[in-house]
């Protein structure tokens, strides 16, 4: 199986435009963002409840506490959201009316969780609708672990923010092109 394709920024802003005319707009930039801006799985991202990202007097968390439930190998996992993140978050939760710790964060049209396969195939159209071939619901979170290491970040650093145990999982997920290749050499 071909690994999720790495968006560039360019393709990221592409996706996004797509979103921003189209119903639910907030919630599946929102959605989607986990993965770029915070490394989540698609797994991870269907199972948030709104207790796991709101403080008890509403404010956004800036750091998620997943259970070994919501996360891949049986786990509990640390997720550090940055500001924009929040930010985008909080566009959305103002479309929310409901606040109940224990409904899921993000819902379908039919106010229902999402499943992760569900999720998986609505992120897949997203992509297909907004013109970016090859990929896949994976794609935001290779795209982070790759664009964090492009800025010089430790692959340590990187194992521990994916959940990772091993490095070598972790050095997978880096996608290495040309243009990195460019701006390394520029280094000297």
């Amino acid at each position: 199986m071909a690994q999720a394709k790495t968006l560039t920024q360019s393709e990221l802003d592409q996706v996004l435009r797509y979103i921003s005319n189209r119903k639910y707009a907030e919630r599946n930039r929102a959605m989607l963002l986990m993965g770029f801006w915070a490394g989540l799985r698609v797994k991870e991202i269907a199972q948030l409840k709104m207790g796991d990202v709101l403080n008890d007097d509403g404010t956004i968390r800036s750091e998620i506490r997943l259970s070994a439930r919501q996360t891949k190998g049986n786990e509990g996992r640390t997720i550090f959201l940055p500001k924009k993140l929040r930010e985008e978050l909080a566009v959305y939760l103002a479309t929310r009316h409901a606040t109940s710790k224990e409904i899921p964060l993000f819902h379908t049209s039919c106010r229902l969780g999402w499943t992760p396969n569900v999720l998986t195939q609505h992120f897949y159209w997203l992509y297909k609708r907004a013109g970016i071939a090859n990929a896949s619901s994976h794609s935001g979170r290779r795209s982070f672990i790759t664009t964090l290491a492009n800025k010089g970040i430790g692959v340590r650093v990187l194992a521990s923010l994916a959940g990772h145990k091993s490095i070598a999982v972790t050095q997978r997920y880096i996608d290495v092109n040309d243009e990195t290749k460019r701006n390394a050499v520029e280094l000297i």
